[in-house]
C-alpha cells in the first residue's frame, strides 16, 4: 500500500470519528451549553484524556513503534510477540498501581491541579472529584489500546487501530441521546456520560485486542521483568510521554487558568473539537503511518527513501492544513452558529467559541506540522530532543495564557497555545535540517510558496462570497438554511483553492498520482 493510500486509510477512519464527535458535541452543546455542568464534565474527563496522551499515545507511538519495528527486522514476529509480551506485562503492572494512587489522590488534584478556580464551590469540587473518580480507568483501557495500535501500525494493519476511538463517541452520544430522551437534568446527563467513557474504553480495547488477534499475534501475560528491551523502552518512553502530550498539556494549563471565568472551559473544548478535524484527519494519519515508515527504511539503510518520506508528508500537511486554517478564521462564526447555537447555547456563546476557534485555526498547519516532524527523532530512537523542545514550549504557553487571560480571558489561552505549537515547529524543523535528517529541497519550498497564494486567493473568494450569503446565516435562519449555506461556502472554498493550487504548480496531479501508486522500500 502507498503512503497516500495508507494517510487516506487512517484519515478516513478518523474522520468518522471525528464526525461522530461533532454529533457528540452538539447533543452536548443542547444539553449542557456552557453551564456549570459542562465545565465540570470537561473538567474532570480533561485528567484522565492527558494520562491516556502522555502515557499512551505519545509515549508508545515514540518508543514502541521503533523498537517493535526493529524486532520485526532483526527476529520476526515471533522476536516481536515476545518483545510484545514483556512490554505488557510490565505496562499493566504499571498502570494498575497508578491507577490506585491516582484514584486515592483524586480530590486533591481537583483541588490544586485540574480545576483550582473550583475551589469556591465545594459542590463543583465534589462533582468533579466522584466524576473524574469514575472516568480514570479510561486511562489503563486506553494505554493497552495504545500499545496494541503501535503493534497493527507496525505491522501495516491500520484500519482497526485508527477506528477504535469511533466507539468512545458512539457509546457517549448513546448516553446524551438517553439523556435527552428521557428529559433527565444536566447532573444525570454528566453522570451517564462519565459511565460511557468507562465503557468506551472497555469497547476500545476489545475491538484493537481483536485486531492484534487477526495479524496473527497472540499476546499471553508475563511476569513484569525489566529486561533490556524493557529498559531501553522506559529510556525512550519517558521523555515521550512529555513530548507526545505537548497539546494536552497545553490544555491542561490552558483549563486551569481558565477555571477562574464560568463557562470558559467549556468555550474552549466546544472549539477544540473543530479544529481537532482538520488535526486528526491529517495530523493523526501522517504521524501514524509515517513513524513506522521511517523507522523500518532507517533500519533498512534506506536513508534516501526516509527522507523523501519526510518530505512528502511535510508537503501533504501544508497542502491540506493551510486552506483549512484559512478557513476557520473567516468561517468561523458561521460554522459555530451551524453546529452548536440551539438549546442551552446562545448566541453570546457563539460570539466567543467563535473568537476562540478563529484563533485555533492559525495554529492549525503548526500543530500538524509537529505530527510530520517529530518522527524523525523518534525513528532514530532520540526522543529527548523533541521532549526539550516541548518544554521550552510549556514555558511560554504558560507565559502567555496567564498574561493574556486576564485581558482578553479565552481567546487569550487560544493565543499561548497557537504560539507553543508554532515555537516548537520551528525547533523541529531547523534542528532536523542542520543534523541533515531533513533534506532542504527549493522544489518544496516554492510549492510552499505557491500554496500560500493559492489559501490567500481561496481566502479573497471566500471574504466576497459571505456578503450575499450572510442573510442565510443569520441566527433568524432556518437551520437547513444555514447548513446549505455554509456548505456552499466550504465547496467553493475547495473548487477555488484546488484550482488554483494545480494551475499555479503549488500541487503536481502527476507526483500525487505517483505517491498514490508509489510503494516504500522495506
Amino acid at each position: 500500500m502507498s503512503l497516500v493510500r495508507k494517510f487516506a486509510t487512517v484519515g478516513g477512519a478518523t474522520l468518522g470519528s471525528r464526525i461522530f464527535g461533532f454529533a457528540r458535541e452538539t447533543f452536548m452543546a443542547a444539553a449542557l451549553g456552557t453551564g456549570p455542568m459542562a465545565d465540570v464534565f470537561y473538567a474532570a474527563f480533561r485528567f484522565p484524556n492527558l494520562f491516556r496522551r502522555l502515557f499512551a499515545e505519545g509515549a508508545f507511538n515514540a518508543a514502541f513503534v521503533p523498537l517493535f519495528s526493529k524486532e520485526i527486522e532483526a527476529n520476526g514476529v515471533e522476536g516481536a510477540k515476545r518483545f510484545s509480551e514483556e512490554v505488557f506485562g510490565v505496562l499493566f503492572s504499571a498502570l494498575m498501581i497508578i491507577t490506585i494512587v491516582m484514584e486515592l489522590m483524586m480530590p486533591w488534584l481537583v483541588e490544586w491541579i485540574i480545576a483550582p478556580g473550583f475551589a469556591d464551590d465545594p459542590e463543583k469540587i465534589s462533582i468533579t472529584v466522584r466524576l473524574a473518580a469514575v472516568m480514570f480507568p479510561y486511562l489503563m483501557c486506553m494505554s493497552l489500546t495504545a500499545m496494541m495500535s503501535g503493534m497493527l501500525n507496525s505491522l501495516h494493519h491500520f484500519f482497526a487501530a485508527a477506528i477504535a476511538p469511533v466507539f468512545l463517541n458512539v457509546v457517549m452520544i448513546g448516553a446524551l441521546f438517553y439523556g435527552l430522551w428521557i428529559h433527565a437534568d444536566p447532573l444525570t446527563i454528566a453522570w451517564y456520560l462519565s459511565w460511557s467513557v468507562l465503557a468506551a474504553g472497555i469497547l476500545q480495547l476489545a475491538v484493537v485486542y481483536a485486531g492484534v488477534r487477526h495479524a496473527g499475534i497472540n499476546i499471553g501475560f508475563r511476569r513484569p521483568k525489566m529486561t533490556p528491551n524493557v529498559k531501553r523502552l522506559l529510556v525512550l518512553a519517558v521523555p515521550a510521554a512529555v513530548t507526545g502530550g505537548i497539546t494536552q498539556i497545553n490544555q491542561i494549563i490552558g483549563q486551569a487558568i481558565a477555571s477562574g471565568k464560568e463557562g470558559a472551559i467549556a468555550a474552549l473544548q466546544y472549539a477544540d473539537r473543530i479544529y481537532q478535524l482538520p488535526l486528526g484527519v491529517v495530523g493523526v494519519a501522517v504521524g501514524i503511518v509515517l513513524l513506522p515508515e521511517l523507522a523500518r527504511a532507517l533500519k533498512g539503510g534506506h536513508l534516501k527513501e526516509a527522507a523523501n518520506t519526510q518530505n512528502r508528508s511535510i508537503e501533504f500537511v501544508l497542502f491540506l492544513t493551510l486552506p483549512a486554517a484559512a478557513g476557520l478564521w473567516i468561517l468561523s462564526d458561521a460554522i459555530i452558529r451551524v453546529l452548536y447555537e440551539r438549546g442551552a447555547f446562545s448566541a453570546e456563546n457563539t460570539s466567543i467559541v467563535a473568537a476562540i476557534l478563529a484563533i485555533y485555526g492559525i495554529g492549525l498547519p503548526g500543530f500538524v506540522l509537529i505530527k510530520a516532524l517529530q518522527p524523525g527523532f523518534y525513528a532514530r530512537e532520540d526522543t529527548k530532543t523533541p521532549m526539550r523542545f516541548t518544554m521550552l514550549s510549556v514555558v511560554i504557553n504558560s507565559g502567555l495564557a496567564i498574561s493574556l487571560f486576564p485581558l482578553i480571558a479565552e481567546r487569550g489561552i487560544a493565543t499561548a497555545e497557537a504560539a507553543a505549537g508554532w515555537t516548537n515547529t520551528v525547533l523541529l524543523f531547523t534542528t532536523l535540517v542542520w543534523r541533515g535528517h531533513l533534506t532542504w529541497e527549493w522544489a518544496l519550498a516554492k510549492r510552499t510558496a505557491l500554496l500560500l497564494v493559492s489559501t490567500g486567493i481561496m481566502s479573497a473568494a471566500l471574504i466576497y462570497a459571505l456578503r450575499y450569503a450572510g442573510p442565510w446565516l443569520t441566527p433568524d435562519a432556518l437551520l437547513i438554511h444555514q447548513v446549505a449555506a455554509l456548505g456552499c461556502l466550504l465547496v467553493l472554498a475547495m473548487v477555488v483553492y484546488f484550482a488554483c493550487a494545480f494551475l499555479i504548480g503549488g500541487a503536481d496531479i502527476g507526483m500525487l498520482r505517483r505517491n498514490m501508486q508509489r510503494k516504500p522500500k522495506t
